[in-house]
């Protein structure tokens, strides 16, 4: 199936995860993306045996997010190299990039003057914290600006706790998929106005989003937010427990007094209905450690098979708390749809899946990710090199 963005062109100047992640979700969506590397490629290809010593047969991570693309090897300091980008752009309909915005003005690839050969295009800039800012150029990786510099580590660390690690791109990913819907916002204005535009998405941006729950109840009411554990959940009946067989689960009654009956009969503790700290939602949060104390000896006594089946039974609204192995394997999580087919060098192999489905334009993954430069000869073959001027540039290092 083709996807809604059929015969949309996309140039990705990107690396690590929040650019490439961008241009994979518009790809799956049926794009047709070009991934200009340096000659010594994306760093994330490199990962795992440069930031952790692994020596692994794949890179799941990097095909994840570069998948269905094909990739040009070009050294973008040389003018040869800037020419050949510049001539990808000058018929492209979207450029993604996360490059640092010195880097793309030293290469004459800012908005403004790619513009000047492209009105059309929708030029789309994932940076750390604002292309236009002070701190436009400073290092930032979704750790430091989307989960420190954000607050969202803070917001998961009780007190008197260590901070949590983030996992590989979750803020990128975050980035990305806001990115990606920023994009087809502004193609769908250019076909109103016949003008693309720039847009832009940061992870610091995107992190505060994340937790604007809690940003905005600090905006407006000028107090500190405090992190809680769950013994001081502000409502224990959205909170984790675990079951006798060591396995946890998260209960989701949100609107408490209302789910607090269903609750009781459930656990087979109604004498709870009449306990005077436990009443009503002040008085449960009030008594949030009481609580907690006194429904942990319950689910200790039961599996969490038993205690689902009298969730449901009840309609006590819950979930199983996974490890990845087990979401890997979860009958709900195949059904969502979370995980897609993706076409292998040796047969289809299983990947992740991007977040939305479309009804009458299905999308699916276009291809495997490509290896360094698969494509740069074909690439420039359709710009109208010849096979001579190819040669001349691999001999002048513009592409490897």
């Amino acid at each position: 199936m083709p996807g809604p963005l059929e015969g949309i062109r996309v140039v990705e100047i990107g690396l690590w995860i929040a650019g490439p992640s961008t241009a994979c979700i518009l790809c799956d969506w049926g794009a047709e993306v070009i991934k200009i590397e340096p000659p010594n490629g994306d760093p994330l290809r490199g990962l795992a045996t440069s930031a952790v010593g692994w020596s692994l047969p794949a890179n799941p991570p990097f095909e994840l997010d570069n998948r269905g693309k094909r990739s040009i090897a070009l050294d973008l300091e040389t003018e040869e190299g800037r020419a050949i980008a510049r001539a990808l752009i000058d018929r492209a309909d979207v450029l993604v990039t996360n490059v640092r915005p010195r880097v793309l003005e030293a290469a004459g690839l800012t908005y403004e003057e790619l513009r000047e050969t492209n009105r059309g295009l929708v030029y789309c800039q994932v940076t750390g914290y604002n292309p236009d800012g002070s701190d436009r150029d400073r290092a930032a990786y979704d750790i430091g600006a989307f989960w420190a510099q954000a607050s969202v580590a803070s917001l998961l660390t009780p007190e008197g706790a260590q901070l949590p690690h983030q996992r590989v791109g979750m803020g990128d990913h975050v980035a990305g998929c806001s990115a990606a819907g920023a994009v087809c916002a502004a193609l769908l204005a250019r076909s109103r106005t016949g003008e693309g535009q720039r847009v832009a998405v940061s992870l610091i941006r995107a992190g505060v989003y994340t937790v604007g729950s809690d940003v905005s109840m600090a905006l407006r009411f000028k107090f500190a937010v405090q992190p809680y554990d769950r013994y001081h959940a502000l409502n224990p009946l959205v909170d984790c427990y675990q079951a006798g067989d060591g396995r946890w689960f998260w209960l989701l009654l949100l609107q408490a007094d209302r789910h607090w009956p269903n609750l009781c009969r459930a656990i087979g503790r109604e004498d709870l209905l009449e306990e005077p700290r436990f009443a009503e939602i002040g008085l449960r949060s009030i008594n949030a450690s009481a609580l907690v104390e006194e429904l942990d000896k319950v689910f200790a006594t039961k599996s969490l098979d038993e205690w689902g089946q009298a969730f449901d039974r009840e309609n006590v609204w819950w979930a199983p708390v996974n490890s990845v192995t087990e979401v890997v394997d979860d009958p709900v999580a195949k059904e969502a749809g979370a995980f897609v087919e993706v076409p292998g060098m040796e047969g289809p192999i299983e990947g992740v899946a991007t977040p939305a489905d479309f009804y009458g334009t299905p999308w699916q993954p276009q291809g495997y990710a490509p290896e360094l430069g698969q494509h740069t000869e074909e690439i420039l073959l359709e710009l109208g090199y010849d096979w001579d001027r190819i040669v001349a540039l691999k001999d002048g290092g513009v592409i490897p």
